[in-house]
């Protein structure tokens, strides 16, 4: 009973027995219908029967046992995959996020991203660079958690809805819809900790950390401040993740077909961990241009107490707007996205699933009648 090596990479408390198979929901009804157009795989087996009392709890199978594609485990482990990639890459870039923000905010006094290091060591010293670390994690964390979770529900509930043939056809639409819908619900979880982020980063003085600047912050700007940037954030995170989303599942598709001469199946697992960083970070410099001007509006409004739209554009103009920190972010979100595909792809390769993208969908009717 012993557990893969690769199991030390996630808690081991979200592991079931190896002699249950524990499940939120039963699936057995729904055995049939286990064909995902976009993920052309044979439908597994179904599981042997289990008491009642081994459905009381809901986690992930150790990776030895195998994990049914879009049962209740499949979207647990997506969703664990997306808290670890977000989380923690954008944790890990927060001296990038605090002087791009700065950039955004003062641009007269950070000029450029090497002039804003340099004064922001000057000013707060080496501890300086990691301020708000604490809502970046856990923003992030929540944010990727739907922003992944959902993505993986609802892209395949809209093939189910247009069929195998539509799915395979429309495939991108269906990625494109897939992960907007995924990024309005994660914008709702990261907005709170993004709005007090900001205020901490770009507000010297204002607070130390999360502990005194979430209070600090709903004490000045009410619980509905909290949301005050949700709208110009939708606007900067749906673009980014319907770019991030679409692109990738296109681009790594395009590397199995055009560049790599092995099909995926054969690839090492090291080697579809490489596409996967190489398609997220191509995908990630397209995110960046796309969501530009929205994180520009994202950053003012967080920072001026009852600023407006039409009061950033006013300040910082329409050229600004697209432009101002542009070259930072894109060598950020590039970083960023790659290492979030890659992190989110070594999880799933780790607890027994296949990476992200690469195969076409097959257009099939129906299931060959026998």
């Amino acid at each position: 009973m012993a557990i893969s090596d690769h199991s030390r990479l996630i808690p081991t408390f979200l592991y079931s027995s190896p002699y249950t198979t524990n499940r939120l929901f039963d699936l057995d009804a729904l055995a049939d219908a286990n064909y995902h157009p976009l993920h052309a795989s044979p439908s597994p087996s179904k599981s042997s029967g289990c008491g009642d009392a081994a459905r009381t709890k809901f986690v992930i199978p150790t990776p030895n046992e195998n994990i049914e594609l879009y049962s209740p485990a499949y979207y647990a482990a997506c969703t664990v995959g997306g808290i670890l990639s977000c989380g923690l890459t954008h944790m890990a870039v927060t001296p990038l996020d605090l002087v791009k923000c700065n950039m955004q905010i003062d641009p007269t006094k950070y000029k450029s991203t090497t002039s804003g290091f340099k004064v922001l060591l000057r000013e707060q010293g080496v501890k300086g660079f990691f301020k708000g670390w604490v809502p970046t994690l856990l923003g992030y964390s929540a944010q990727g958690a739907c922003k992944f979770g959902f993505y993986e529900f609802f892209k395949k509930y809209y093939s189910d809805i247009a069929g195998p043939e539509f799915a395979a056809k429309y495939k991108t639409l269906i990625y494109l819809a897939g992960s907007a819908s995924a990024e309005l619900i994660a914008d709702i979880a990261l907005c709170p900790m993004e709005a007090v982020k900001v205020r901490i980063q770009t507000q010297p003085g204002f607070a130390r950390g999360l502990g005194d600047g979430f209070p600090k912050f709903v004490k000045s700007e009410g619980a509905l401040g909290l949301y005050k940037g949700l709208v110009p954030l939708w606007g900067r995170q749906i673009p980014y993740t319907m770019m991030k989303f679409a692109s990738f599942e296109t681009i790594v598709e395009l590397i199995y077909k055009h560049v790599i001469p092995t099909p995926k199946e054969n690839c090492s697992k090291a080697l579809q961990l490489g596409v996967s960083f190489a398609g997220g970070y191509i995908a990630g410099v397209f995110c960046a241009v796309v969501s530009h001007p929205a994180d520009n509006l994202v950053s003012f409004l967080n920072n001026a107490k009852g600023a407006t739209v039409g009061d950033a554009v006013n300040k910082l103009g329409l050229w600004g707007l697209f432009t101002r920190g542009l070259p930072l972010r894109i060598l950020m979100i590039g970083t960023l996205t790659g290492a979030q595909w890659g992190i989110y792809d070594a999880f799933k390769v780790s607890v027994g699933l296949p990476t992200t993208g690469g195969v076409t969908p097959i257009p099939t009717t129906s299931v060959s009648k026998e």
